[in-house]
Order: C-alpha cells, then structure tokens, then sequence
C-alpha cells in the first residue's frame, strides 16, 4: 500500500463551532503568516452546540443566570463570567471595526431578567439584588417586587397570575441574545480571508505523536472515502461532546480518569407573532432541586435570521449521543477502567440530578407544557412546538476525596509540551470562548505570547490584562458612558 502523503500544518483545529472559529479568527489576526486548518466533521459549520436552535442564545454574563449565586452573598461568580463576557463583546467589537465581521447579524438587545415566586425565593433575590447593584458589573440592575412593574417589564410572565402571588423580578436592559451559529460563520469567514483553510466532510480518526514531536492528524473524507493526514505542531480539540474521545485517542495523559456525562435538551418555540411581539427579554428563574445547572428554565427572545422568537426550557433529555448527530454508542467509547470508576461514584453522589433526570424522562406532554405556564400563564398549547436542542457532556473528573466529581462549566486541557490543547464541559463556553482561547495562546505559545502577542492582546480585549485590582475602575467607566447613551452597553461596545 502507498504511504498517504502528508500535508503540514502550523495548528489544526478539530471541531467546526465557535470555539474553533474564535481561535481560528485569533490567529489570523495574531499570527497571518501561520498555516491554520480547520476540519467539521459535517458538511457545514456549528451544526452542534453553536447551532442557534440548539442553544438559548443567551449572552452569559453573570446577570441572570441565579446557578452562579446559589449564595446570593458571593457574587465572586457572577462576577467572573460576566468580566470574561466583556472579553467577548471587546473581541467582536474589534473584528466589527476592521469591516471584518457585522454584529447586527448575531447580536441584539435583550433585558436580562430573573422572576421568582414564593416567599423563600423572594427574599433570596432581594439580598442577591443587594449583594450584586454594588459591583460595578452590574451597576443599573433594577429590583421590584411590585406586580404592576414586572408587568411593564414581561407582560407575558405577569398576565394571568393570581393576585396574591409573592412574585419579586431584577432587570439589568444591557442584555443580550447572540447566534452562535451566525458569529462562527463570520468569524470563519474572516479567517478564511486571512489563509486559515476550513475543510468540511473531514472525519478525524487518529492522533499520532511524531518523532520530532509535531502530531500526525489522521482521518477520513467522507465525501469520496479517501484518507487524509497532516503534519502539525499544535492540535486544538474543540469537538464538543465528542472532544473527551479525541482527546483520549491521543493517549493524552492529562485526561485519564476523565469521563462524561451527555445531557440533552429539548425547549418549546413559538413565532406567533402576537406572543413574540410582547416579549422582549430573557426571564430566567429557580432551577428545581437536583437540576443540572443547564436546566435553569427561561423564557428567551431569540432572533434569528433576522425573525423573533420565543424559546422555554430547557427540559432535560437522555441519549448516549454525545454529540446531536452522533451515534448512540458514542458515550460507551469513552469509558475505560481509568474511568469507569470516576463516574460511579459521580453518579452515586449525585442522586438527586439522576432523579431529577428520570423525572424530566417520564414527564408527560401535559406536565412539561405546565413548566411553561409557570412562567407564562396564558400559553396555549397551540401555539408552541417542543423542539430538541443539542446534546452537551458534563465533565467527570477524577477527585482525591470523592473519586468522581461532576464539574460545572468548562475546562481548557492543555499537553505538558503545549502541542495539544481541547476543551471539555457544557455551558457558559460560547459565551466566554475569547476568555478561554485567550488562556489556549497563553498558555500553548508561552513564548510567542510574550514576544509578540500580550501587547496587542492588550490593545484589543483590554479586559484580559487588566489586574483585578483595576478592574473596577474600567467598569465603572464603561458603565458611565454606556448610561449617557441610548443602545445598551454591549451592544453599543460592538455596534
């Protein structure tokens, strides 16, 4: 047999979603001169988690999202994902000013609010409220718990409920509703005018350590069924779902015992026009107890391809997929007896997620539109289509005192010789991928970092080399001006 001829590389990046297309965007920015390749694995970019209806659109930023402050004295969280989200709107917003990309295409206004009910729940977001309107984040935050002004701010929540009802709300209007889908083309877009070369149709089915050290990435056509190979010095593994088992065909040590946990989910839409046009933010409430923290319900504005809609969930799903177009014998190939393990007892300690699951599983039709007139009495059932969202794998890892821990969020893992770097965990990745890939070139190209790229990594996203101790006076001025105008911060900060 012939030997398969060999293309070369500088960075190859596995995985066609937004994190690949930040990175990508980066480099071509960064690092023209560098030969970059992105392999999807589909026929077209962010068909997964990047997909706008596979995700609630939802602009992170620690507002809203009540998960980041289960303490509503520690707003240490919030406060993280929403400095990092500014990290994203201050890349967007450079790449918008070079003509490079246009944010009216994937970003738009959108009030992020909390809704809650009960005694209890009120007064946990009245000292949240208090605890957050003195960080300057979230400076302009808005607390009611008068029914009449969370009805001027979300009608469709408030219309319908009885009377007596303990309902209190927070706002903050410098919300926003992002398509993933749309900022990946666009960024690709702009990176493929700068060199970077995106192949579509390329399954990966191998890594292989070179003797000079570079990796030899193998993989499959799937147009035409003929073999590929490049030679490359760094590998980047943002595959979603499917990035856990990439990563241990590379036999990468940094992720043994490492496992997942695939979570999907499914949102009921609407685009009735005389529903859409009286909702214009994203509510989001309490999580019920043993929820995963991507089961937060919300009501949400999505816009997209230039339509409104309005989107609730989500509801928990099961499937063995770990990827929405995946196989269903996917996760059974991440498991290995380094990690069998390390789920178990992640499992065991968290009875009350797999209760919450089977819950979700069993839930009639009747029941799950019930969830939706929780926060939207009036809804008519036919008016609504439940649709499923895609697939996210919660990361397992393997802990000293409890064996197996389920972890939050995501995790960047990086190779002891820097030469291969991916990404693992669900949710607020999109949201926060210019932090994260930011962290990926510092820490992958230490020394090109220091060189060459921390100075205009400074001049670009500021919010990445500010000290912390600093932090809050560039806050506050970008609090300042943002209340003299009239479009919201972070869409003012990229329009």
């Amino acid at each position: 047999m012939p030997e398969l001829a060999t293309d070369n590389a500088d960075v190859v990046l596995v995985g066609g979603g937004v994190m690949s297309a930040t990175l990508a965007s980066m480099l071509a920015v960064f690092q023209p001169d560098w030969r970059v390749v992105l392999l999807e694995r589909a026929g077209t970019l962010a068909t997964e988690s990047s997909a706008p209806w596979n995700n609630a659109g939802t602009g992170h930023a620690g507002m809203c999202e009540l998960n980041y402050m289960p303490d509503p004295t520690d707003e240490r969280k919030a406060a993280d994902i929403g400095h990092r989200f500014n990290m994203s709107t201050e890349w967007w917003g450079f790449l918008a000013s070079m003509g490079q990309i246009d944010p009216h295409n994937f970003i738009h206004s959108a009030p992020h609010m909390d809704v809650v009910f009960g005694a209890g729940d009120v007064a946990y977001l009245r000292r949240r409220f208090e605890t957050m309107r003195r960080h300057p984040l979230f400076v302009g935050m808005e607390y009611s718990e008068d029914a009449e002004v969370i009805r001027r701010w979300a009608p469709l929540v408030m219309d319908g409920r009885a009377d007596n009802e303990a309902v209190a709300a927070t706002r903050v209007v410098r919300g926003t509703d992002v398509d993933f889908g749309a900022l990946t083309h666009a960024m690709v877009q702009m990176a493929s005018a700068r060199g970077t070369q995106t192949l579509l149709s390329h399954e990966v089915r191998t890594f292989e350590k070179e003797s000079n050290g570079r990796w030899a990435v193998r993989g499959r056509r799937l147009t035409d069924g003929t073999d590929f190979n490049i030679s490359t010095r760094h590998v980047f593994v943002g595959a979603g779902g499917f990035a856990l088992r990439l990563l241990q065909k590379a036999k990468l040590p940094e992720v043994r015992g490492y496992a997942v946990l695939p979570v999907g989910a499914a949102f009921y839409r609407t685009s009735v026009l005389k529903v859409v046009s009286r909702h214009d933010a994203k509510v989001y409430g309490q999580a019920d107890i043993g929820a995963p923290p991507m089961s937060v319900p919300h009501l949400d504005k999505r816009v997209i391809d230039g339509s409104e809609h309005l989107m609730f969930g989500p509801y928990a799903t099961f499937s063995t997929k770990l990827l929405k177009n995946g196989k269903l014998t996917d996760f059974f190939t991440t498991l290995t007896w380094r990690n069998l393990h390390v789920i178990v007892a992640a499992a065991i300690q968290n009875t009350g997620l797999i209760r919450y699951l089977i819950k979700e599983l069993l839930a009639s039709p009747a029941a799950k539109f019930a969830q939706l007139t929780r926060y939207y009495p009036e809804a008519r059932e036919q008016d609504w289509e439940l649709i499923p969202a895609g697939q996210r794998a919660q990361l397992v890892k393997p802990d000293r005192r409890r064996i197996g821990a389920l972890q939050q969020g995501t995790e960047l893992v990086v190779s002891a010789d820097h030469s291969m770097s991916g990404l693992l965990g669900a949710s607020p990745g999109a949201s926060t991928a210019v932090a994260t890939m930011l962290d990926l070139l510092r820490r992958c190209f230490p020394e090109m970092w220091e060189q060459r790229w921390s100075a205009r990594v400074a001049e670009v996203v500021p919010s990445y080399t500010t000290p912390p101790a600093r932090r809050a006076t560039l806050e506050r001025r970008a609090q300042r001006v943002c209340e003299s105008l009239d479009l919201p911060a972070y869409e003012r900060q990229i329009v």
